[in-house]
């Protein structure tokens, strides 16, 4: 017996073999992911640690960078203009939470076959595919008080023109609106996505239940959506607090500092004041609301999975 066991494993080759695949299929994704990680850490980790690093230092970019401790976040905190900042980038959060649904309300309307659709569906992908600064000039014509097509139609209506730009009330939801336009697009092309991939036997298995409109859409379609839900609503969180190109090219923060956004505002500290650690300073504090919520967001979700 003990001779032919010899006989089919000679010198234990073969369970030695089958030692040498399980290290390889183990060893095998993370030598596929090197490349992947070490981008990943050079490009995104490094510069995130970076940044908190230098917050603690006054620095003007070109000179010798001066240990000041916390005191960036002490002069930050005590300034008008990063409560101005973050103010506009809370409003902005909250308006751009109506991107997901009504990004859902266009992709359930263009989700059918009728002729003439697919031009339909191009007119609404076009804001996604065109530039923010474009987007950005495109809404400052529009708002133009002289030649504008916005106050051409309050003047029609019988209403005074009105500068949006220039209004301290009015500027930040008008740059808003503007976000608005291309943001609604990105998650109305998620959610055509999904609605593409809905299992049509659930589908079908509701309508012999006698599921139908808004009990079909609560009970069956939006469950199925919930990972386009969850990239759209990241997506937009993201694309709300990182919000620089249309005030930069509309407004460029004014008036007077109205439409700021901490964005912005790092931007403006750390090239127009050459103040690269209080720019610093006002990167974390963003990237800190950002990975809050996102967290807040996860969590909720994991939660109702489970």
């Amino acid at each position: 017996m003990v001779q032919s066991v010899k006989t089919i494993y000679p010198e234990n080759r073969i369970p030695s073999a089958r030692k040498k695949r399980r290290i390889s299929s183990k060893l095998s994704p993370w030598l596929f992911l090197t490349p992947a990680i070490a981008i990943f850490s050079l490009y995104v980790i490094f510069p995130i640690v970076d940044s908190i690093w230098l917050s603690f230092f006054e620095w003007d970019g070109l000179g010798e960078k001066e240990w000041v401790g916390l005191e960036n976040y002490r002069e930050l905190f005590d300034s008008d203009a990063f409560y101005t900042s973050l103010t506009n980038n809370f409003l902005w959060l909250i308006f751009f939470m109506l991107a997901p649904p009504c990004g859902l309300a266009i992709a359930l309307f263009l989700n059918q076959q009728v002729k003439g659709i697919r031009v339909v569906k191009s007119l609404f992908f076009f804001p996604f595919v065109i530039s923010q600064v474009v987007v950005g000039l495109v809404f400052a014509w529009f708002y133009d008080p002289s030649f504008g097509l916005f106050n051409i139609v309050l003047g029609s209506l019988g209403f005074e023109p009105i500068s949006i730009l220039a209004n301290e009330d009015y500027v930040t939801y008008g740059i808003i609106v503007a976000g608005l336009w291309p943001q609604i697009s990105y998650c109305m092309i998620l959610y055509l996505t999904g609605l593409n991939n809905l299992d049509p036997e659930q589908l079908e298995a509701a309508r012999l239940d006698g599921a139908k409109k808004w009990r079909m859409l609560w009970y069956v379609v939006l469950p199925q959506l919930r990972p386009a839900t969850f990239i759209a609503v990241v997506v937009t969180v993201i694309g709300a607090l990182r919000s620089f190109d249309l005030v930069a090219t509309m407004t460029a923060g004014g008036p007077w500092g109205s439409s700021t956004v901490l964005a912005y505002q790092m931007y403006e500290e750390s090239i127009f004041n050459y103040r690269m650690g209080y720019g610093a300073a006002v990167s974390v504090v963003l990237f800190l609301i950002m990975d809050i919520y996102i967290a807040y967001f996860l969590w909720r979700m994991l939660r109702s999975e489970k």
